[in-house]
């Protein structure tokens, strides 16, 4: 097993990827007891077969510098190879300020080509590769040392099977034109504001009806209090203060140590020092907050609702699509999407947009203007065209 440890192994190892057209690569982390994910292993391949073509790069009780294999990643001739990229993207983001570019992730290619929506690793090394995965070690601590062969073999199998289920999904692609969509579905996962937690946007992620000015004030207030201070000390949220509590404060609006200690979901640590000084302050900027600073909540995306009919129509149209496709009928339209084409004229929604306006979206408008219509021929659905 080649385990990379020291930096000229590193650089020299990822000199001979960078002569090839990809590389695959994986990561293993760990972020339960922090904020940040905790990179414990970097696994990457390059084509061929061997063990000098695939490594394990250990950065854990190391000097090694991870340099060589950011500027990997940032080489744009070789194309990087992932799949579910996006907690493996968030770790580059993070700790080597870049995104892997160019970018090829092989759960959204699958789900272009036919296998399903959020297709797992291991359902594509069954039905690609022919072989079956031992998943023993999928709970593994991967920040403990040593680490076993079982262990190392477990995650180098995630990059080395890669490469067959790229080469085999790449040539898919080109066959069936399908390329410019999976392009279309990587900008989300190149787009550096993905990856970025911005303190100020975290109220948004909290789940509340309330729509009170007031409320939301405080509550923004507070999420970014807990944001920063979760990102400044390397823990979790829910450590600080989970959502309950945070909503249940928001409510009560408490200004003084008293009144704060009568929240029923605040945990111990917070009910007193500084963390509860700046509890009450965060309480306290949030009333503060003029009238016309407050945040509000968007307004939903479906202002009426469309007919029902109509709604059931673009159903069947949508699933006859999928059927022809040979993709998840959800990769091409949601059911926001659906209500939304009923009840309104040019509504923007991803359907209507892209590859997926080509292959779906105008035939909905046209079903829904009249332009055409669904026939039934035995076990098929035909889309008839009325002439002008």
């Amino acid at each position: 097993m080649n385990v990379i440890k020291d930096t000229q192994a590193l650089a020299d190892f990822c000199a001979r990827c960078a002569k090839h057209p990809y590389v695959t690569v994986d990561t293993e982390f760990l972020r339960e007891r922090t904020y940040w994910p905790q990179l414990c292993l970097v696994q990457v391949a390059y084509p061929g077969s061997g063990d000098e073509t695939a490594a394990i790069i250990d950065p854990i009780g190391t000097d090694l510098d991870l340099g060589p294999l950011f500027e990997l990643m940032r080489d744009t001739s070789v194309v990087k190879v992932f799949h579910a990229a996006r907690q493996d993207l968030e770790i580059f983001w993070k700790l080597g300020d870049l995104i892997p570019e160019p970018l090829f992730d092989t759960q959204v290619a699958a789900m272009v080509c036919g296998y399903g929506d959020q297709v797992g690793y291991e359902t594509l090394v069954r039905k690609i590769c022919k072989q079956g995965l031992d998943k023993s070690s999928r709970f593994t601590d991967w920040a403990a040392r040593p680490l076993s062969e079982k262990q190392l073999a477990y995650a180098i199998a995630d990059v080395t099977h890669l490469r067959r289920i790229y080469e085999h999904l790449d040539q898919e692609l080109r066959d069936s034109g399908r390329g410019p969509w999976v392009g279309e579905e990587m900008a989300v996962l190149t787009d550096p504001a993905t990856y970025r937690n911005e303190p100020t946007e975290a109220w948004k992620r909290l789940k509340t009806r309330s729509s009170s000015p007031r409320f939301l004030a405080v509550a923004a207030a507070l999420a970014e209090w807990r944001e920063t201070r979760a990102q400044e000390r390397d823990v979790p949220r829910s450590r600080l203060m989970k959502d309950d509590a945070l909503l249940e404060i928001a409510s009560a609006r408490p200004t003084s140590m008293d009144e704060l200690q009568r929240s029923r979901f605040l945990q111990r640590e917070a009910r007193k020092g500084d963390v509860a000084k700046e509890i009450l302050a965060a309480v306290a900027r949030g009333l503060e907050t003029p009238e016309e600073e407050t945040p509000e909540r968007e307004a939903p995306k479906a202002s009426r609702k469309g007919s029902e009919a109509l709604i059931d129509l673009l159903k069947v149209l949508l699933k006859s699509r999928a059927e022809d496709l040979g993709v998840a009928p959800k990769l091409l339209a949601s059911s926001e999407d659906l209500n939304l084409i009923a009840a309104e004229d040019e509504p923007d929604v991803p359907a209507l947009s892209g590859w997926r306006r080509k292959a779906f979206g105008e035939l909905a408008l046209q079903l829904k203007r009249g332009e055409i219509a669904l026939s039934a021929n035995g076990t098929d659905i035909e889309i008839v065209e009325f002439d002008d």
